[in-house]
């Protein structure tokens, strides 16, 4: 019989990460589970996530491959999607971008083969898609939309789109081992190296005044899977330095920039920072992520009012409104606390990450209908808005299918000597290297309560690091098995239980 033990609890760096091809080079402290190794428990978190899969379920694939078969020549029979996926919209292809990311990532995180299924013939349309056009180049738009971006006419972010396509196209590679997507998206790359050689390095820095996403982050993922040194250099082309440069040097110029153009350009820089060592990129995502998470952002977590930073850091009080919290940024601020997290271990990491992910998150899904907002409006008075299932795909009702997709995400760490539990979410970790399973049984926040029983196939030393909220002043009551128990240490915000 396996061992069990319970805990009650009341209101050095690991080695470098080897990815594919390349063996990162920043050490970390923490490191989060894979999804797969994770499963959400009966709460409203396994709600919501069941009705975003629902949704992800209830889409035809045919109707996301629409308009890349029409811009790559071959027929399509389907109905038109509406809204950003609309054919005369500058935007389109964006959404089955994240549609792949969520099909991944659910895959990954409940076992759903389905959806690994459904992914899979869309990257292998796709991929027909990229052979008719037969230059590596796949979208749902022509390439002249790049032709108007070169001549600085106007369009609307076609590259923004294309990291969404990329994007999707990893995850379905790295979560469903999926190999042809990864050729599909080396494909693209190529393409988009050569578009960016045709430029000269004046050109090439005026387009990147276009919302141009995380390309940079798509590039650097391809150069630690494979690494090639062409998508590294790619990556080092894409480099925003008007952003970033005063970001590396201590200096908040933030104010009046749209806040989704840029946050993924910080978590390029995070990204890059973890595969190369460079200390300038970890500077930038350190001083960004402290700029926003603690000075522009509002109390939920979440930051921009109409779209945008308009205010000077820690001038708040007057952008509360209708148009507050844009989804997006609040989707990928948690994407880049996750690797300030990992580095630094910072508990204050983990109060964000939690502040944002259960206001700034859960309340932004419709548990009815899988459907999600825009904005969150933080003024009195105003209404939650929610998409239409085939009729809105904002950027936010991308990310934020993602964001459903993944619920399960940075609940739990490990560290050079044990586990560090970050969030009070009822779920179930799978530790098969240590032969160790976790279950975490909380109602939190309507009880103010969690517990953890561990089973282990044979005895083994384990530290138990409990994230201490902010919230809580500091005091934490522990019972071991029903008997009141004092940490053994108690630092930088964590208490630990050393334990066999």
């Amino acid at each position: 019989m396996p061992s069990r033990r319970e805990f009650l609890v009341s209101s050095a760096a690991l080695a470098a990460v080897t990815c594919g091809g390349v063996k990162e080079k920043a050490p970390r402290i923490a490191l989060p589970f894979p999804l797969k190794r994770v499963r959400l428990l009966e709460s409203p978190w396994l709600e919501a996530a069941q009705a975003n899969a629902r949704y992800l379920h209830a889409l035809d694939a045919d109707r996301l491959l629409h308009t890349f078969r029409l811009n790559a020549g071959l027929p399509s029979r389907a109905e038109p999607l509406g809204g950003w996926e609309k054919p005369d919209c500058e935007l389109r292809g964006h959404f089955t971008g994240h549609y792949l990311s969520a099909c991944a990532l659910t895959h990954a995180a409940a076992g759903d083969e389905e959806l690994k299924r459904k992914a899979g013939y869309l990257v292998s349309e796709l991929a027909k898609c990229q052979r008719a056009l037969g230059n590596g180049y796949l979208s749902a738009f022509p390439d002249e939309f790049f032709a108007r971006l070169k001549a600085a006419r106007r369009v609307w972010a076609p590259w923004y789109t294309l990291h969404k396509i990329m994007a999707g196209l990893l995850d379905v590679s790295a979560l469903c081992g999926n190999d042809q997507a990864l050729a599909v998206v080396q494909g693209m790359a190529g393409w988009a190296i050569r578009w960016a050689r045709s430029l000269s390095d004046a050109e090439m820095v005026r387009s990147l005044d276009v919302e141009h996403g995380g390309v940079m982050e798509s590039f650097l993922e391809l150069y630690a899977r494979t690494g090639k040194a062409e998508y590294l250099d790619a990556a080092t082309r894409f480099e925003h330095h008007r952003v970033l440069d005063p970001l590396a040097a201590g200096r908040d110029e933030l104010t009046g920039l749209h806040a989704n153009t840029n946050i993924p350009k910080i978590v390029g820089a995070a990204r890059r920072y973890e595969i190369t060592g460079e200390p300038r990129y970890r500077d930038i995502a350190d001083f960004f992520w402290t700029q926003v998470a603690t000075a522009r952002s509002y109390v939920t977590g979440g930051n921009s009012n109409r779209e945008h930073w308009r205010t000077p850091p820690g001038t708040l009080a007057g952008e509360l409104g209708p148009e507050t919290e844009e989804c997006c940024c609040t989707y990928n601020m948690l994407k880049l606390t996750r690797h300030v997290f990992g580095w630094s271990a910072d508990p204050r990491c983990g109060d964000f990450y939690e502040r944002a992910l259960f206001n700034g998150i859960l309340g932004t899904l419709n548990p009815e209908n899988g459907m999600t907002m825009y904005f969150l409006p933080l003024a009195s008075g105003y209404w939650k808005l929610f998409s239409r299932p085939v009729d809105s795909f904002w950027c936010c009702t991308g990310t934020g299918m993602e964001s459903f997709s993944k619920l399960a995400d940075s609940i739990y760490f490990q560290d050079e000597g044990g586990l560090r539990v970050n969030l009070f979410i009822a779920s179930e970790l799978d530790w098969p290297e240590k032969g160790v399973r976790l279950r975490q049984t909380t109602g939190f926040p309507r009880t103010p309560a969690t517990a953890f029983e561990f089973q282990a196939r044979q005895p083994v030393d384990l530290a138990l690091r409990i994230r201490i909220p902010a919230w809580v002043g500091g005091k934490l009551r522990i019972r071991i098995n029903g008997k009141q128990a004092d940490p053994d240490g108690q630092t930088k915000g964590y208490a630990t239980l050393n334990r066999r």
